[in-house]
């Protein structure tokens, strides 16, 4: 939500913007700008764009506008136009502006897009993993832990902390194996989050981009005759407009329309927040989300409504009668279960739904790490059609250090829907409340067969 009304409050103060300042000039001309912010919202969402081609179209388009815009006394043909976008790098008419900002645009952009992709990604592959039906081997086991002490005359009594934890190993162990990718997906993330408050800021790029763009027609303004000799020489001379030929110098009238914006004048915030807040936000959440799935046993075992807790050893449900559990407890993960005491877990056949979440976040962490450096991925978009193209980099090695050296790989796409991202989707109790439900529904349904 926020991203989206950053873009559309930059479009609507630039479209304000430039018809106060130059009026009827930009309303016939306006559509070049339309353009761009259609283009920008496209790679946000996912669409084919190469932002270094879009933004180099976007600048030779202008070139062709205003070079007409400051020579009205002369015809020019398509052909010639074109010759003149040929010569956007070699004159700069709008001084350094195009390549400033084509560095802040291509980075925020990267960064922006692919943090949002990498929370939605996270909250699929966690609202997933949730749904994953228990083996028959974990069913008997809860079974076990949870109904057989009303059986044997001590309803009131809990499981032990222990056992709660060896079952749960056994029937979370493909879950744990989550644990290694996700963290490192995490971690990429909160780099990524870093990024987006410093260098990568977008809202700093897109609420001030109409001042640089109207900078840069000024630029151009200012250097119209240098620029126009120039092309003259390397393109030919035009041949002159015969409606205008004998009219007053028409750049003198046209350069009084060209003012100074007031940069007093801003849009207003994006979403009733900032960037900073807002990242600063998720951060924490996603720092709160580390190692979810290993510590999820520990956390499902040290609720009440499940066993007597950590402090009660020796009044507690055993699997077998009230006293101490005494076997020791499993590591985490799928390998470590073999001699589990409580759960027959067969730790040749690892969950493949499981293991293709892995690789999903694998996929993630990797484009995520691209976007750290500034770099642009190839990756499928939310509605499975191919999506940005490499833009390249838009970095120089002192802005974008290369902390990160790895090879993209890729995946089946992970598939989701084009709802806003729901940042609270990481936060570990919501994970753990779903599962709860899951597991003790499956257990009431099997209580009495």
């Amino acid at each position: 939500e926020f991203f989206r009304e950053l873009l559309e409050n930059a479009e609507r103060s630039l479209n304000d913007m430039f018809v106060r300042t130059y009026g009827m000039l930009y309303m016939q001309n306006s559509e070049v700008f339309q353009d761009l912010f259609t283009e920008l919202k496209r790679y946000y969402t996912g669409g084919n764009v190469n932002l270094e081609e879009m933004l180099n179209d976007f600048w030779a388009r202008l070139l062709e506008r205003m070079f007409q815009l400051i020579n009205p006394q002369y015809h020019f043909s398509e052909d010639y136009l074109e010759c003149v976008s040929k010569y956007t790098d070699q004159l700069k008419p709008f001084g350094d502006v195009p390549r400033k900002l084509k560095v802040q645009v291509t980075r925020a952009f990267i960064a922006a897009r692919t943090f949002v992709q990498g929370l939605t990604v996270g909250r699929e592959v966690a609202n997933r993993v949730s749904k994953v039906s228990p083996t028959p081997g974990c069913i008997r086991a809860l079974m076990k832990m949870l109904y057989c002490p009303y059986c044997r005359g001590l309803p009131t009594v809990k499981p032990c902390n222990n056992y709660c934890l060896n079952v749960m190993k056994g029937c979370l162990a493909n879950q744990a194996d989550l644990d290694t990718e996700w963290n490192l997906f995490i971690d990429a993330m909160l780099l990524v989050a870093e990024r987006l408050e410093g260098p990568f800021n977008i809202e700093s790029v897109m609420d001030p981009i109409d001042v640089k763009i109207s900078e840069a027609i000024m630029n151009m303004q200012e250097n119209s005759m240098q620029v126009s000799a120039k092309v003259f020489q390397g393109c030919g001379q035009p041949k002159p407009a015969p409606a205008l030929r004998s009219s007053r110098s028409v750049p003198e009238n046209f350069s009084t329309r060209f003012r100074p914006y007031n940069p007093e004048e801003r849009p207003t915030t994006a979403a009733g927040t900032s960037l900073d807040r807002l990242v600063t936000d998720i951060k924490e959440k996603l720092k709160l989300s580390k190692k979810f799935w290993s510590t999820l046993p520990y956390t499902i075992c040290k609720d009440e409504r499940v066993t007597a807790g950590p402090s009660v050893e020796e009044d507690c449900w055993n699997g077998h009668t009230k006293a101490r559990y005494l076997p020791e407890i499993m590591n985490d993960g799928l390998t470590n279960q073999i001699n589990n005491p409580e759960v027959d877990v067969d730790i040749t056949r690892p969950d493949t739904f499981i293991r293709q979440q892995i690789m999903a976040l694998r996929v993630m962490t990797n484009k995520l790490k691209n976007a750290y450096n500034g770099n642009d991925v190839n990756f499928q978009d939310t509605s499975d059609e191919t999506s940005g193209s490499g833009s390249g980099s838009g970095c120089t090695d002192d802005i974008c250090p290369t902390e990160f050296d790895f090879i993209t790989t890729e995946a089946p796409p992970v598939d989701s829907d084009r709802r806003e991202v729901e940042a609270s989707a990481t936060q570990p109790g919501w994970a753990l409340q779903t599962l709860l439900v899951i597991v003790l529904s499956l257990v009431l349904q099997r209580q009495w067969r």
